[in-house]
């Protein structure tokens, strides 16, 4: 087992179609909740939409292809999403880290239903501040508002 000391990384418009494959696969194997339709309707919405609105960096693997991601928004985490295949390899924690120390992130929502990201949050210190029944798309999957311990 190889280890890597992945860097962080910015991401250009024509990656868009190789960052919602890692948003899908990330997807896939967190979201269970989803249903096949609602994958289908945020795809688009995330090329063409949702990229553009955000600050993105990357983590890459050693073939340069993105394994994992973020989005800011002023100082909200709105995507963080790791390839399963990466997973449990700390790419997570290393782009929370860089959100938090240099894109000055202090809120993050989280789908309810998504108990490992909601621990996940829990465990770097937020906490949640509030919940909507639906999500931003106005979906009936419940978030939490999560903010950062001072």
């Amino acid at each position: 087992m190889t280890t890597m000391s992945p860097e962080i990384d910015t991401i250009k418009k024509a990656e868009y179609p190789e960052v919602v494959n890692v948003w899908e696969a990330s997807v896939r194997a967190t979201h269970h909740f989803l249903r096949e339709e609602d994958i289908e309707y945020f795809k688009p919405l995330i090329l063409n939409t949702y990229l553009d609105a955000v600050e993105l960096r990357c983590v890459r693997n050693h073939e340069k292809r993105i394994i994992g991601f973020l989005g800011v928004a002023e100082d909200n985490l709105e995507m963080l999403f790791i390839h399963p295949e990466y997973r449990g390899q700390g790419i997570g924690k290393l782009l929370l880290d860089y959100s938090i120390d240099h894109l000055n992130v202090t809120k993050v929502d989280v789908n309810e239903q998504n108990e490992q990201a909601v621990g996940f949050y829990k465990h770097y210190g937020f906490y949640m501040i509030d919940r909507s029944e639906l999500d931003s798309s106005g979906k009936p999957y419940p978030t939490l508002h999560m903010q950062l311990k001072k």
